[in-house]
């Protein structure tokens, strides 16, 4: 028997199942950067802070008086000398002045000060070949103690023979001005003021020179026959010793306060007591200066400090601000680059 459809009802027709498509879970965008992008990018900055760390607080320290020195200076010339063997002057003789300086460093590295020895002699030609500096015809030790930054005298650590004062003496402040300075002068015992007087080329470095002068100054007495200052009716009397210099010529290194060149004219002389007039003259010399060896040898020593505080100063800052921008920018694009391709990756 035939089924037959119900009125009103269509016919059922059997639908296939539809597809379901998966989902795809999503990760959120990872930059990353290479370790190389990383450490150029790190160098680079630490190079930039070192840079004005090498400017401001490396080389105001670096600039330091050195305690270890141990120096001689030799000045010669053509003068006129009292001769106590013959109670005379003898004229036109060759002078030489003799100063070594030598660091005490143990005193130095207690005080946290510069502390320099200085023996000075003066000799003629009699005396010149004698090796006892006690057998020149003048000699005198003393004791410089500076602050190693300012250059100031610093009183402590056995200064002697006496206090000193001025700003410069064995040599000046760092970074030298275009000023007058007040210079130690030792056979006077005060400060001397030493005018600027020009800037001069001296074997490839640039000196600034000082000049000045000490008018004749009563410095100290001595027991002298009375007829060797014209009172023969006297025994022994108590002379005066007066000092001048007619010429005082400093070469001094702008940058490290060295002198590299020097000439000085001393008169010491004898008067009678209450006398305006010089009686003897123990000792005059014009001109006399640094020997051709000395010159050198501190020219040398100048330019070797100068060169330590050009590196220090201007070289390694400028080297290391230009580098450190190089390898930031570097670094910095690599990162950048980096970070971008790895979020192009998980992007798409």
């Amino acid at each position: 028997m035939r089924r037959s459809r119900l009125p009103g009802r269509p016919p059922v027709v059997p639908t296939a199942p539809t597809p379901t498509t998966p989902t795809t879970p999503t990760t959120p965008t990872a930059r990353t950067a290479a370790p190389l992008a990383l450490a150029l990018l790190g160098a680079g900055v630490f190079l930039l802070v070192l840079a004005p760390l090498l400017a401001w607080y490396v080389t105001p320290r670096a600039a330091v008086t050195p305690v270890d020195v141990d120096v001689t200076t030799v000045f010669t010339g053509t003068g006129s000398y009292f001769d106590t063997g013959a109670l005379a002057t003898r004229d036109r003789q060759r002078i030489t002045v003799t100063r070594h300086v030598l660091g005490d460093v143990a005193a130095s590295e207690r005080s946290g000060r510069a502390v320099w020895d200085v023996s000075t002699t003066v000799d003629t030609p009699a005396t010149l070949p004698l090796a006892d500096p006690r057998r020149s015809f003048q000699w005198t030790t003393g004791r410089w103690v500076t602050d190693r930054r300012s250059n100031a005298p610093a009183h402590c650590c056995g200064e002697g023979p006496t206090r000193f004062d001025g700003d410069a003496y064995l040599k000046f402040p760092f970074a030298v001005q275009k000023k007058t300075y007040r210079w130690w002068d030792d056979t006077l015992g005060a400060a001397v003021p030493l005018r600027f007087a020009g800037t001069v080329q001296l074997s490839g470095i640039t000196g600034y020179r000082f000049a000045g002068t000490v008018p004749a100054t009563r410095t100290g007495t001595r027991q002298v026959p009375g007829r060797l200052v014209g009172r023969p009716g006297q025994g022994q009397i108590q002379a005066e010793e007066w000092y001048a210099n007619t010429g005082i010529g400093l070469v001094v290194e702008e940058r490290t306060g060295r002198i590299v060149d020097a000439s000085i004219s001393p008169v010491k002389t004898l008067r009678a007591p209450g006398a305006r007039r010089d009686a003897v003259v123990l000792l005059r010399a014009r001109g006399l200066a640094f020997t051709p060896a000395t010159r050198r040898a501190q020219v040398a020593l100048a330019r070797a400090d100068g060169a330590k505080l050009v590196l220090v100063g201007r070289t390694l800052p400028v080297t290391a601000g230009a580098a450190g921008g190089v390898l930031a920018v570097a670094g910095g694009l690599l990162v950048a680059r980096g970070g971008l391709r790895g979020g192009r990756r998980n992007g798409r």
